[in-house]
């Protein structure tokens, strides 16, 4: 650090308070590690300020003194976004204590609330007044909003209501010279010039740091129609979920895929998980539509879709859940996949996002691809196949070192990616770029595109102490 570190640590203490500044490493330990322990950091101290006003005279300190600063929700980021580097020259900056709800304004569907607000908070809020935030994702028990902002997180609604991006109206952000930009407009119009919202919503605190948002809400579903379905074809899924949008009316909220091998693991590893036939099938998807009123007959409209996909061998078994503790049996699988992979050894992850259309020919080459460069590696393809995001997750050979498997993480992500990039894809659909993606990004993004994301990085931050190193590749 540039000022000496016990006047930063006064510094700090005088602005938020003794006892929300951490240096003990017990304390800091839970702060350093990424979520799937591929980064571990160190920092001097953790700072958690109760209000923007406190944010802003932290930032403010670090902008005088060039200290970098690593912004950190609920640290479920998977790129490490939300690590500091081994150097221990970042403070860490939490927003867990920033967990109001300002205010809801049902007739105005839009809630506005702090940075450090829980997404499973903010949910049931949102239903306490009748009201749907639709936001969904497995770790919304303790992710934060300025994360999933901040990373722009996606989920199982994605297909119907977007990315977090697209559920965001205003935002109120310091900015990191210590500013505070105050827009927090609750407007579905505002053509007032650059919408600056969305240079922060994406950005993982590398352009300034995420304070409270206003976000959108929606009517609560009073229909609800969830089903699992064993297809015959990969390109099969693909057919099914054109006919159900159709048929519905696109009231599909979520579809998703598993594959068998999902499906076996999770009835292996994950207690109370049960397979829902009584024969094995090779893919499978999961779907939920939702209806604004009771008796809809929407129920009656999936029924008859898989009743055709039958007829016709499209799909080759079905269910449909009966009950809430069906429906949550059958979720409960589709949950039961990520952590099912743990015990089964190490697991090399892409998350990635292609054309819908192209989701069955991606996974076929990027299968073929897999085997002839790990040969009897084990691919896990689930995910919101909806919206293309597609979590192409391969797990090491039965018997092979989990180590020197795991070594070989950049090879086989290069080799996957570049199927990705055939097909006009992502690399990162729904996780972010943080650092573990960072130098690859250089290879999957144009020159202009770079040349414009260094240029913004150096107009909102010429100091470079906004989460640096991460996102945005050097030049």
């Amino acid at each position: 650090m540039a000022m000496p570190a016990a006047e930063m640590l006064d510094r700090m203490r005088a602005v938020v308070g003794d006892r929300a500044v951490l240096t003990d490493p017990a304390d800091l330990e839970p702060h350093l590690t990424e979520l799937r322990g591929l980064f571990r950091g160190k920092t001097p101290m953790l700072v958690r300020p109760a209000s923007t006003e406190q944010v802003s005279a932290i930032v403010r300190l670090c902008w005088e003194s060039g200290t970098p600063i690593v912004p950190q929700g609920g640290n479920t980021s998977l790129c490490g976004a939300s690590i500091p580097f081994e150097e221990g020259e970042e403070i860490i900056v939490s927003l867990s204590r920033m967990n109001r709800v300002r205010e809801i304004d049902p007739l105005n569907y839009t809630m506005t609330v702090e940075a450090g607000c829980v997404l499973q908070n903010i949910q049931q809020a949102a239903d306490e007044v009748d009201r749907l935030f639709p936001l969904s994702l497995g770790a919304e028990g303790s992710c934060q909003i300025g994360g999933n902002l901040s990373t722009n997180a996606g989920g199982i609604n994605t297909l119907r209501f977007g990315n977090a991006r697209d559920l965001v109206l205003g935002l109120e952000v310091v900015l990191p010279d210590g500013r505070i930009w105050n827009g927090l407009r609750r407007l579905r119009k505002d053509n007032t010039g650059y919408d600056l919202k969305h240079l922060f919503v994406g950005a993982e605190g590398t352009l300034g740091i995420i304070t409270a948002a206003a976000l959108k809400i929606f009517p609560k579903p009073r229909e609800e129609v969830t089903a699992m379905a064993a297809v015959s074809s990969l390109p099969g899924v693909i057919e099914l979920l054109s006919r159900m949008r159709l048929a519905t009316g696109d009231q599909v909220s979520a579809f998703e895929m598993m594959p068998r091998f999902g499906i076996e693991i999770s009835v292996k590893h994950v207690p109370g998980v049960r397979d829902p036939f009584d024969q094995p099938y090779e893919h499978y998807a999961l779907m939920r539509a939702s209806a604004g009123r009771r008796n809809s007959g929407l129920r009656e409209l999936v029924e008859e879709t898989l009743a055709e996909a039958i007829e016709e061998g499209l799909v080759l078994d079905a269910v449909i859940a009966e009950s809430e503790q069906q429906v949550k049996d059958l979720w409960r699988i589709r949950e039961a996949i990520v952590e099912a992979q743990i015990p089964e050894g190490g697991s090399i992850k892409h998350d990635v996002a292609i054309p819908v259309s192209r989701v069955a020919d991606f996974i076929e080459q990027a299968n073929a691809v897999v085997e002839k460069t790990i040969p009897g590696a084990r691919p896990c393809p689930f995910g919101h196949v909806g919206d293309g995001n597609i979590h192409y997750n391969v797990t090491q050979p039965v018997g092979m070192d989990r180590a020197e498997y795991l070594a070989r993480w950049g090879e086989l992500n290069d080799a996957v990616h570049r199927i990705v990039a055939s097909m006009d894809g992502s690399i990162s659909a729904e996780h972010g770029i943080g650092r573990l993606k960072r130098e690859e990004l250089a290879h999957y993004k144009s020159e202009v595109e770079l040349d414009l994301m260094r240029t913004i990085k150096a107009a909102l931050d010429p100091k470079g102490i906004m989460n640096p190193k991460k996102v945005v590749p050097e030049g």
